[in-house]
């Protein structure tokens, strides 16, 4: 049941980073928000949308690892807690992702997301959520192979909106009918841009066509399967369910980060919208450390998945020998409480106010694994990056990086003092890199509105208009052969080449001689 708290479509509200925006009629609504992944950074972004839905006056109930320290107004938790022994293996595994082909680690990323899905269906307070007799307005699940959990749109009857914290993928564009041609967007897993060579154009096309099958063959029988087991008959086949069930797709990218790629209606770039617009202040002790580095401040992590105390050991002091020679300060996310040999101009701590540290204007550069999260938060702040991609869609980012003229990649695997060093050299020495990243800042930030309130916007265009199935496009009730035309194709094709050989058939035969027709009229006889 909705409450409505605005009269007037065209009364000024405030807007979620407190700025004011036109918004329409406004009515609270209960939302159910599904973020499952044991990936802080994919949580930093969802909760960033929910915390806004719970300031307009929503009911929101949050379905994840990560509970609040604090309760806040409107924003309930319901915790999981199996999912950490389930992503265990692939954690603590991360690191030799690099020593795998594409393939095998798409085939390691599907599994990761078949363990957390079946551990958060699973899980006692999940259950418990499935069987309550809770009414839902709508759910926001996050899209990282998590078909099963579409089940939660036709348990509650609610409209579905999917939340992608890391761009458009062949997840994404099915549930939507966005189109991907693999002659110019480059797969999530290669590190192609938009303009792509014969042979790069060859093996983006024969990835997309592997993602297909992996996705019938392997992702989803396990995913029907735990669909079937999960939610109460009667409901319709999963098949029926990614076709009909979400209503949009957000999406954490922007085209000025990114490629122009075309989209669907149902798809929408909200990209960076759990970043700051002010600053929140740091703490005391950290921002007189960083006031104070006047011949600057870099800035290392590697992200919520990988921790820099797994590396081994030689890594480790290559970055430690090349460190103790700067004269810029470096904080690092050292999940640990003691780095051996530390430096004196280095300080450690397990986690960083990552948005916070890149606006302070003496941060001079950012080595990060590569992760969207974080060159998108350098982008906003103009900061050049030395990335180190492990998985996934970090080589994509840092060869964008590198075209972009605004970062350097090192592999993991060729990490050595001298290769650390002279990227480290070539960012703090050339102030190309630094223009470059303030460059895209400044086309980044040149939007009508920001992210947050562009996704609260479409938000509640879904609730308002009951899942706006007015947007949905026809391209979700098509199948393959009809979609790509292939039997237009081939009728085009066939219908020419027949009439053409039974033309040429009768031609040859009024054109043959006489004793021929009647020797062939004998034979018949």
């Amino acid at each position: 049941m909705f409450v409505k708290i605005l009269e007037c479509s065209d009364k000024r509200h405030p807007s979620p980073d407190g700025l004011l925006s036109w918004y329409p009629g406004v009515e609270t609504a209960k939302i159910l928000g599904l973020f499952p992944t044991s990936s802080r950074s994919h949580y930093i972004v969802d909760s960033a949308l929910m915390k806004a839905l719970a300031e307009r006056g929503h009911e929101v109930t949050v379905v994840s690892p990560f509970p609040q320290s604090k309760p806040l107004k409107n924003y309930r938790d319901v915790t999981t807690t199996d999912i950490w022994q389930a992503s265990e293996p692939f954690i603590s595994n991360i690191l030799n992702f690099n020593r795998k082909s594409p393939f095998a680690n798409i085939m390691r990323i599907y599994n990761l997301g078949h363990a957390i899905v079946n551990s958060t269906l699973n899980d006692p307070a999940v259950v418990k959520l499935i069987d309550s007799k809770e009414h839902f307005d709508l759910v926001i699940l996050e899209i990282f192979m998590t078909d099963a959990m579409l089940g939660f749109a036709h348990h509650f009857k609610a409209p579905c909106i999917g939340i992608s914290t890391f761009g458009a993928s062949k997840w994404t564009n099915d549930l939507v009918g966005t189109p991907a041609p693999p002659s110019f967007v480059p797969n999530p897993f290669l590190s192609f841009t938009d303009h792509m060579s014969f042979g790069e154009r060859m093996i983006n096309t024969v990835m997309s066509a592997a993602e297909v099958l992996i996705e019938r063959v392997l992702d989803y029988p396990a995913q029907n399967e735990m669909y079937e087991n999960s939610f109460p008959d009667p409901k319709p086949s999963l098949q029926e369910l990614k076709k009909s069930a979400v209503s949009l797709v957000l999406l954490n990218n922007h085209f000025s980060l990114s490629y122009p790629r075309p989209y669907a209606t149902g798809m929408i770039e909200v990209g960076g919208m759990h970043i700051n617009r002010s600053p929140k202040p740091l703490p005391d002790d950290i921002q007189r450390f960083m006031d104070n580095a006047t011949d600057g401040i870099i800035y290392f992590s590697m992200g919520s998945n990988i921790k820099s105390k797994d590396l081994p050991p030689e890594k480790r002091q290559a970055f430690l020998n090349v460190f103790s020679k700067l004269k810029q300060k470096v904080l690092w996310k050292w999940e640990d409480d003691k780095l051996p040999s530390k430096p004196d101009n280095v300080r450690i701590q397990s986690w960083w106010p990552q948005d916070d540290i890149l606006a302070h204007p003496n941060v001079r550069l950012f080595i990060t694994h590569g992760g969207l999260l974080s060159t998108t938060e350098s982008l906003y702040h103009g900061v050049p990056v030395i990335g180190i991609p492990v998985f996934g869609d970090q080589h994509l980012n840092m060869a964008k990086a590198e075209r972009g003229g605004y970062g350097l990649s090192v592999a993991y695997q060729a990490i050595s003092e001298e290769r650390l060093s002279t990227a480290i050299d070539a960012i703090l020495n050339d102030s190309t890199f630094k223009q470059n990243a303030q460059a895209i800042s400044q086309r980044y930030r040149d939007q009508p509105q920001s992210p947050l309130e562009l996704a609260v916007f479409w938000v509640e265009y879904i609730i308002r208009h009951k899942g706006a199935p007015h947007i949905r496009t026809a391209a979700m009730d098509l199948n393959f052969v009809q979609y790509h035309n292939l039997d237009i194709i081939a009728t085009l094709i066939v219908a020419p080449i027949l009439i053409i050989y039974l033309l040429s058939r009768l031609i040859c035969r009024k054109r043959a001689p006489k004793n021929i027709r009647k020797n062939d009229r004998k034979k018949r006889n």
